[in-house]
């Protein structure tokens, strides 16, 4: 549908362009002989040319088929010009000018390779061809971007799941160890877990307060692991409804802080983590104590898994829409998130008539 609204826009932009030497009448019935030599032209280049020589990479060979695609059209155009537009021109025109006169009284071979007359046809037939082929690449550079892009945000999303799962189970398998009774209760909660994951994560975006629900469930599940000797505050402040985030954004964060602000510190722990919406904005700061001692051979917050897919998917999904802070002090580690949230409409629900 697009091609043909493309090309009729073509034809209304010759037959105006021709008007001016005669009449639209007059344009718009010659106008009509030239679109199959554009129509051909522009296919043969774009579903032959590019795709058989261009992208792959045989360049000498795409050049030379130009040149000779290039030229024959131009032949057929100067072939219409005879034939049927200057005939028809002279029929229905009256102050048609004289060298224009004296040149129909030329022979036929001879008026095909007037230089000028060749030349503009060139330009004429090359102009809205090469303005649609560039239409074209436009649109199948972005489409491929696009897609480049969906497979790497894709992949990025699936980099959670095998990472979440290898603490998460490593803490189930300690448990076990102990006979816990409280492993039924991280099986439980890993199973909710991995519900929203497969079943509601597979969108770009998902609603924020579900996403809150989820970050309660591993936090729950990592409470049960560290008993006392954690001290954790979880805050959450403004509305949460009709406001929607990429999936799986912020557990990275609390996870970092869980790996590196309790499993890797002796005796008791402390994590904070303040959630804050004001209006489309969020604000997302989870702060943590740092272990004693950390291994020097290995940069563990800067290196870290779950940071660095934050930091790639908001580049690609929130361009311009973010801000990223992380701060590794002496004895605190702190990162903020601030991004722009996508706000659904409430929807009204109408009072039925009694």
């Amino acid at each position: 549908m697009l091609h043909v609204l493309f090309w009729i826009i073509v034809y209304m932009f010759f037959a105006a362009m021709y008007s001016v030497k005669s009449n639209f009448t007059v344009a718009a019935h010659n106008a009509i002989f030239y679109m199959p030599i554009h129509i051909g032209y522009f296919y043969a280049v774009a579903y032959w040319l590019i795709p058989t020589c261009l992208l792959h990479a045989r360049y000498i060979q795409f050049i030379g088929n130009l040149i000779l695609l290039a030229c024959a059209c131009a032949l057929l155009g100067r072939v219409v010009d005879i034939l049927i537009a200057d005939p028809y021109l002279m029929t229905h025109v009256h102050n048609i000018d004289w060298e224009y006169m004296e040149e129909s009284k030329l022979g036929f071979w001879t008026r095909l390779f007037i230089p000028f007359n060749f030349a503009n046809s060139v330009k004429v037939t090359n102009l809205v061809v090469w303005v649609a082929l560039g239409i074209k690449l436009f649109k199948l550079w972005y489409e491929r971007k696009q897609a480049l892009l969906q497979a790497e945000l894709s992949a990025l999303k699936a980099q959670v799941h095998p990472h979440f799962l290898f603490n998460t189970l490593n803490n189930l398998y300690a448990l076990t160890l102990n006979n816990s009774p409280k492993a039924p209760r991280v099986v439980l909660g890993l199973s909710d877990m991995l519900r929203y994951m497969l079943y509601e994560c597979n969108t770009d975006l998902v609603n924020l307060d579900k996403e809150v629900v989820m970050l309660q469930h591993y936090i729950n599940l990592e409470k049960i692991r560290y008993e006392e000797r954690l001290d954790l505050n979880f805050n959450i402040h403004g509305k949460l409804e009709n406001k929607r985030i990429a999936p799986l954004m912020l557990l990275p964060l609390v996870e970092n802080a869980f790996k590196h602000g309790t499993s890797e510190k002796i005796g008791s722990a402390w994590i904070n983590i303040d959630l804050e919406v004001k209006g489309d904005q969020l604000k997302f700061k989870v702060s943590n104590g740092k272990a004693e001692k950390i291994d020097n051979n290995t940069n563990r917050h800067h290196g870290n898994i779950g940071l660095q897919n934050v930091k790639k998917r908001l580049d690609l999904i929130y361009p311009s829409k973010y801000q990223f802070k992380i701060m590794d002090e002496e004895e605190v580690f702190l990162v903020i998130l601030k991004l722009e949230l996508l706000v659904v409409p409430q929807k009204i629900k109408q009072a039925i008539p009694v």
